[in-house]
């Protein structure tokens, strides 16, 4: 018998995935700021759509409304795309104020 859950980056991707339009100035460690665009947001991390010069495994801190400071890391990378995990998951009633602040128009909200 199993002692319970073993949950991979994979397992926590299934998170709701909410679409924004929020550019973003991150702090890399050897690359210095960099701008970036978040199309979506999770829980869990985020998705930008113009990593030009982000590699798997890269580090960075973003400044997010509510949220303040978080660090990221790259966990994919492909094309002009590419996903970030939080090193901390994101308190619920944090990451709703976050979506209705990165989202003000409630029809694009999906349905919690």
């Amino acid at each position: 018998m199993s002692a319970g859950a073993q949950l991979s980056v994979t397992d926590q991707r299934r998170l709701a995935r909410h679409p924004v339009d929020h550019p973003v100035i991150a702090e890399h460690h050897s690359r210095g700021d960099m701008r970036m665009h978040i199309a979506n947001i999770s829980a869990n991390g985020f998705m930008i759509d113009d990593a030009q010069d982000v590699a798997r495994g890269d580090r960075v801190v973003v400044r997010l409304p509510v949220i303040g400071r978080i660090e990221a890391y790259c966990i994919w990378s492909r094309d002009n795309r590419a996903g970030f995990q939080f090193e901390r998951i994101i308190r619920v009633d944090d990451f709703l104020s976050l979506i209705d602040t990165l989202q003000p128009n409630p029809r694009l909200r999906r349905l919690r």
